[in-house]
């Protein structure tokens, strides 16, 4: 029988991991990808905003038309974590950048599916029945696209200060969340001939609260990558307002 040759033998042929300066630009390009996505999804967002508004059918519908498109992108940066997972097993600082990527793709996703919600509830609604929105639900539509552009921009930055400040400031927008609620209430009081009315900006008062509720999250995810602390369940110590 053939001697079999020593593992060490630098003439056995053998696949190998890309060096690290590649991973690290393979993984730069990853985070540049989820930004680039957070963004489109962030504009989605804004832009079903201002078509509810304005009850606008068309501009509600063609925003829906650019969900496959962040579908299909959170698919794309997922695979190529996991590839990199595999081939480089990162340990430390590397390992949770991955991970941040991994938890905050999924939420980007999110993000869009809420915005396509809320355009469905402008293509849904009759002009005609334009009803006087709450004042409550006008601040949330205000203020959660604003909690989004200061979250995108602590992702970039790595800021963990405006991270803890978006965490806390969730109270609020859950305040507005159950005031709308209360308001929707007194107007369909007011006027029950069109109860599918007071329905739709429940219905959107929920999907901003919820996009509200991913930023938070994803702040957490920020403070995790930059200190390697979990906040998740500690305690407020105060909220913003």
């Amino acid at each position: 029988m053939d001697a079999q040759l020593p593992p060490n033998r630098p003439d056995i042929p053998r696949s190998s991991p890309p060096p690290r300066s590649q991973f690290g630009e393979e993984l730069l390009a990853i985070q540049r990808r989820l930004v680039r996505e957070a963004s489109m999804a962030i504009g989605m967002l804004n832009q079903a905003v201002a078509a509810l508004w304005e009850l606008d059918a068309e501009r509600a519908r063609a925003l829906r038309q650019r969900d496959d498109r962040i579908d299909a992108e959170e698919v794309a940066i997922e695979a190529e974590c996991y590839r990199l997972l595999a081939l480089q097993q990162p340990m430390a600082r590397d390992f949770r950048r991955l991970a941040f990527v991994l938890k905050v793709n999924a939420d980007i996703e999110r993000v869009a599916d809420h915005a396509c919600s809320i355009a469905k509830v402008a293509m849904r609604l009759e002009p005609d029945l334009a009803p006087a929105w709450p004042m409550a639900l006008i601040e949330l539509g205000e203020r959660v696209p604003i909690v989004c552009q200061n979250l995108l921009r602590a992702v970039v930055d790595e800021d963990v200060e405006t991270a803890r400040r978006i965490v806390l400031s969730d109270k609020t927008l859950d305040r507005l969340h159950d005031r709308t609620h209360e308001e929707t209430i007194a107007l369909m009081r007011a006027d029950p001939s069109h109860p599918e009315v007071g329905l739709a900006i429940c219905r959107v008062a929920r999907e901003l609260e919820r996009v509200g509720d991913l930023m938070a999250n994803i702040a957490e995810d920020v403070v995790y990558l930059a200190t390697g602390e979990i906040i998740r369940h500690t305690k407020p110590k105060r909220n913003i307002a």
